[in-house]
């Protein structure tokens, strides 16, 4: 189990935060604020030490992803602070790939990560980082062994349910999918869904409502949703952390990130701003669409 944030780190990120702030390298600073209960924290925007003092948290409970709020952040005057644990700096990185975030208004502080959900990753982007005691240290190093660990275990369900007749995957997915309240909890968080007006919330698309008329409009909202960002997600887990229903939502994004791995070469979202993705690329000797249902047939698939 990994351990959980210690106070040590915690003191140091409020006290950098204060340092940055004071000095004026930033004017104001993305962190979280806890909510009703110890675990019900949110981001917020603080412009002052005696926000900070007030307010400012991290600890384990700090795990909702900041990137998507610096979309906006960034459009501002001056620069802002953002302590990104490892997930977040590629969720960042892709935002900035995609012209959404302007990086020189940002200042980040790479944190040492506080949830399994970060097991296996480096931080990709920072202009500082902290290292699990509070310092101020060198780039962290990812061992060749710790990155195919994390491959294996996170693509590990991805290959049951590959393994399956088409029958039993939908089967599965029927019985959670019409788990879903259509509350957008998932789509909100993401960092990848940017679009300014969605076409789930277009009054002339016909799909507008929040609630799902019928088991095909269930499972249309996941899965175009998971076309849209395909190739794009980087694998944040936070659709799957919001989720009222507890839907593993994650396990769409990665079939298509392990298929693109395999179909493409191996590729992920967000680890530099200049790799153009396998999906926005076009060469001649790019795999035909027959592979798909060839792959299948060769991991028991199709029946």
């Amino acid at each position: 189990m990994q351990e959980l944030i210690n106070q040590t780190v915690t003191d140091a990120v409020l006290a950098r935060a204060k340092e940055l702030l004071s000095n004026g390298t930033v004017n104001r600073v993305i962190g979280w604020e806890k909510g009703l209960f110890e675990d019900d924290q949110t981001p917020r925007i603080f412009t002052s030490v005696e926000e900070l003092d007030k307010n400012f948290v991290y600890d384990e409970y700090s795990v909702a992803t900041v990137s998507k709020y610096l979309i906006k952040e960034t459009k501002k005057e001056g620069k802002i602070l953002a302590f990104l644990k490892a997930n977040d700096t590629y969720s960042f990185n892709q935002l900035v790939k995609e012209h959404r975030v302007n990086r020189e208004n940002v200042y980040i502080v790479a944190v040492p990560s506080n949830s399994e959900a970060q097991k296996g990753k480096i931080h990709v982007v920072y202009d500082e980082i902290m290292d699990s005691d509070g310092k101020i240290t060198s780039k962290k190093e990812e061992s060749q062994e710790d990155k195919e660990a994390f491959n294996k275990e996170r693509f590990e369900m991805v290959a049951k349910l590959e393994a399956m007749t088409a029958d039993e995957r939908f089967a599965f997915w029927q019985n959670e999918l019409s788990k879903c309240i259509r509350c957008n909890a998932c789509r909100n968080v993401c960092p990848a869904c940017t679009c300014e007006q969605c076409v789930f919330d277009n009054p002339k698309s016909g799909i507008a409502q929040k609630a799902a008329a019928d088991s095909f409009e269930e499972k249309m909202f996941h899965i175009i949703r998971a076309f849209h960002v395909a190739g794009r997600c980087t694998d944040c887990g936070e659709c799957s952390r919001v989720c009222p229903q507890h839907i593993p939502l994650y396990l769409l994004n990665r079939k298509y990130i392990k298929d693109v791995d395999e179909i493409y070469g191996e590729y992920q979202a967000g680890e530099d701003t200049e790799t153009r993705a396998p999906l926005n690329t076009y060469k001649t000797d790019d795999v035909e669409p027959s592979i798909v249902y060839q792959r299948d047939v060769t991991q028991g698939g199709i029946n």
